[in-house]
C-alpha cells in the first residue's frame, strides 16, 4: 500500500505546520523549518505521537 502525505485541504497547510511545531516544543524535539534529517526516528515519532494524542483528546472532548 502506498503512503501519501497529501494534504486534503490545501488551506490547512499553515495550520498543520504550526500544530507540528507546537507538538515538537511540547515533547522537547528541536524541530526546525525545512529538512530535519539530523533527528532520530524516535524524536520524529514523538512529534507525530503527540499530534495524534492531541487530536484524539480534542475529539473526545467534543463528544462530551
Amino acid at each position: 500500500m502506498a503512503r501519501s502525505n497529501k494534504i486534503l485541504v490545501p488551506q490547512a497547510k499553515e495550520g498543520l505546520k504550526k500544530f507540528k511545531m507546537e507538538a515538537a516544543r511540547e515533547v522537547g524535539t528541536p524541530l526546525s523549518e525545512g529538512y530535519n534529517g539530523e533527528l532520530t526516528s524516535r524524536e520524529n515519532g514523538s512529534v507525530g505521537g503527540q499530534m495524534t494524542k492531541k487530536m484524539v483528546q480534542d475529539y473526545e472532548n467534543k463528544l462530551k
